[in-house]
């Protein structure tokens, strides 16, 4: 029996069958386009209502946010895709493939489609370029501009401009490119990169889904102090210094230690207070934060010219004090004040550092370990030259008994010497039971609580000096006297 021949009807429905669905998610898609925006003041009212008519300047900030996000972002994929199809036309016109304009506005249209776009829209002008030249010469000109041109789009040009425009990583584009298309085909392949933004602006302006931000925003998971810790916890010295020498672009070397070193050993103190730090991780970050200053010592402490985008790792300048020909010869000469470290494990790099940005500022210096001013041999320790003696603790709660008694040897074997007690991480309180006893025989000649306050009590010492009357040391809570002549 002779197979029924298939009717006009049904051999048209078999050859737009492929496309039918397609089409229709395209068309139901456009449908609500024109409803939202028809009704686009309405929509806005009732999100906000939904999202939080409590809270209405975090609803209309992240709402303002994503609407600013996503024009920027058509507008850079307008002008981005216009010049791509310029840059097309052109390069046709040379080539001398026919009607180069058309081919330009087809390239530059199809390139909405993302990834795949300006391949699809290659084919036809080398096609074209095939059928009309006798040779191979056209049709490899034109598959060669394509080749070059479209990876120089989307793999330099688009990183720079979407990052900027949507605040997006590149991973994110990827990932939410792949999700989208899974989910509703081409049409959430159309759609990926502004319903991934408007996810982002909801990770930045809802408290519990900051996990998208994170995932997928193009601001960086850890912040300085916090990338620097890890860093040395893992005794990465290498990365360590290229963290360093990336903030040094914004940053001097004091503030640089100030803000962020000392902030990150804060975080360190915190472990080994509560325990968690094994030996082996201290002595990696002992080894790792000796390198970094040794390396670091070259360097002088001036803000670089060059500065990073967005300034987001700027620091507040520290105190300058008199030029270094300026000082008198008490202060330049070496151990003129002396950094004692108290017995903390990073108590030794805290004193280092403070000499390595003294020593910067033309002040002669000294480190002196914990060691050397103990009971057993403070009867051996020679002050030298010294007109100051610094002592530097990072423990959290300023092991006061210690400290008091150092304080207190110091000052019998160097009478005269102001001793300038650094609590650089004091908790709330503590700190003031530490410099003071109820007799006062061994009371601290000043107190301060950071980097940036010891620098400018010893700078004020200083300055007093030159100007040959006492002055208080800014930052300090008592006076500091003046020495006697070494």
């Amino acid at each position: 029996m002779a197979s029924t021949q298939p009717g006009p009807l049904e051999t048209l429905g078999t050859l737009l069958s492929p496309v039918l669905q397609p089409l229709a998610t395209v068309g139901i898609v456009f449908v609500v386009l024109l409803f939202v925006l028809m009704q686009r003041e309405d929509l806005r009212d009732r999100m906000i209502r939904l999202a939080g008519s409590s809270d209405l300047h975090r609803t209309t900030g992240a709402i303002d946010d994503a609407a600013g996000r996503l024009s920027r972002y058509f507008v850079v994929q307008l002008a981005l895709n216009t010049a791509f199809g310029v840059v097309i036309g052109i390069g046709l016109y040379v080539i001398g493939v026919p009607n180069p304009v058309l081919w330009a506005i087809f390239a530059a249209l199809m390139r909405f489609v993302p990834y795949i776009g300006a391949f699809l829209s290659a084919i036809l002008p080398i096609t074209l370029a095939a059928a009309v030249d006798p040779g191979w010469n056209m049709m490899i000109a034109v598959t060669i501009l394509f080749l070059i041109l479209e990876p120089l789009t989307g793999q330099v040009f688009e990183p720079i401009v979407y990052g900027q425009s949507t605040g997006l990583s590149p991973l994110a584009v990827l990932v939410s490119a792949l999700f989208w298309t899974w989910l509703w085909g081409p049409v959430g392949l159309l759609l990926s990169t502004p319903l991934t933004v408007c996810l982002v602006v909801l990770g930045r302006h809802v408290e519990h889904l900051e996990f998208l931000d994170v995932l997928f925003g193009d601001r960086p998971a850890l912040t300085p102090v916090q990338n620097f810790y890890q860093r040395i916890l893992a005794g990465d010295s290498e990365e360590v210094l290229g963290h360093a020498e990336l903030i040094l672009q914004q940053c001097s070397l004091s503030s640089y230690y100030d803000e962020v070193v000392l902030k990150a050993l804060e975080l360190a103190a915190r472990d080994a207070a509560r325990g968690v730090l094994t030996a082996q991780q201290k002595g990696a970050m002992r080894t790792a934060l000796g390198e970094l200053i040794a390396d670091l010592s070259e360097r002088g402490d001036a803000t670089a010219e060059s500065t990073g985008e967005g300034g987001e790792h700027a620091c507040s300048p520290m105190p300058v004090g008199p030029a270094p020909d300026a000082l008198p010869e008490a202060w330049t000469r070496a151990g003129a004040v002396l950094c004692i470290s108290g017995r903390g494990f990073l108590d030794g790099a805290a004193a280092a550092i403070l000499a390595q940005i003294l020593e910067k500022r033309g002040i002669g210096v000294r480190t002196v370990p914990f060691s050397d001013a103990a009971t057993a041999r403070i009867g051996r320790f020679e002050p030298g030259p010294a007109r100051m003696a610094c002592v530097v603790s990072l423990a959290l709660n300023g092991e006061p008994t210690h400290l008091r008694r150092l304080v207190g040897r110091l000052q019998a074997r160097m009478p005269g010497v102001p001793v300038l007690l650094g609590l650089w991480l004091a908790q709330n309180g503590q700190s003031d039971r530490v410099a003071r006893v109820p007799d006062g025989s061994t009371e601290a000649s000043g107190q301060v609580a950071s980097l940036r306050e010891a620098l400018e009590a010893v700078l004020a010492a200083v300055q007093a000096d030159i100007a040959g009357t006492a002055a208080p040391a800014a930052g300090a809570e008592a006076r500091l006297p003046e020495p006697a002549e070494a």
